[in-house]
């Protein structure tokens, strides 16, 4: 996809993911993105071929229907406001969330509104995760589980969250 096609399409920046990043760009990462990130080009990538093939008009099997729904998910995911980005704790988060395929429960539609639930709680609940992820630290796997039952069972499953829940 050209970029060209990507900001006609309100993506911007309109980078081709396929090219976008060096191989030293990675290395000046936080510890936390690159654990996060992981695969997540390639899947984009893979998402953005399959989309143009699809409109073709072919059958597509279960499999790509399921790279298709979860790009379109992570289009919506990486669109910001103008003037209201993510923080750093709020986008290895949902970034986490695109790992963990908890996204795909969740309607294109309500993705904006799930993020902004997120939003609201995250600093209440982990305020010194933010801080370690800062230091360049990895979440380490307790810490992740811990953020990944919170946000599953609060902002997902629509649970009522109170000042002694558990997280």
């Amino acid at each position: 996809i050209r970029p060209s096609q990507l900001f006609q399409g309100g993506l911007l920046p309109a980078v081709d993911v396929g090219k976008s990043v060096s191989r030293v760009g990675g290395k000046t990462q936080l510890a936390s993105y690159q654990e996060v990130v992981g695969s997540l080009r390639l899947t984009y990538s893979q998402f953005q071929e399959l989309e143009i093939f699809s409109r073709f008009g072919t059958q597509l099997d279960e499999n790509t229907i399921k790279i298709l729904e979860r790009g379109k998910r992570i289009r919506e995911i990486l669109k910001q406001n103008q003037y209201a980005p993510y923080s750093v704790m709020e986008q290895i988060v949902i970034l986490l969330m695109v790992n963990q395929g908890l996204w795909d429960q969740v309607s294109v539609e309500d993705i904006k509104k799930k993020i902004i639930e997120i939003k609201k709680n995250l600093q209440d609940k982990f305020p010194q995760l933010e801080e370690k992820v800062m230091n360049n630290k990895k979440l380490d796997s307790d810490e992740v589980k811990t953020i990944l039952q919170f946000i599953e069972q609060f902002i997902l499953k629509g649970e009522r969250i109170t000042k002694n829940a558990d997280a």
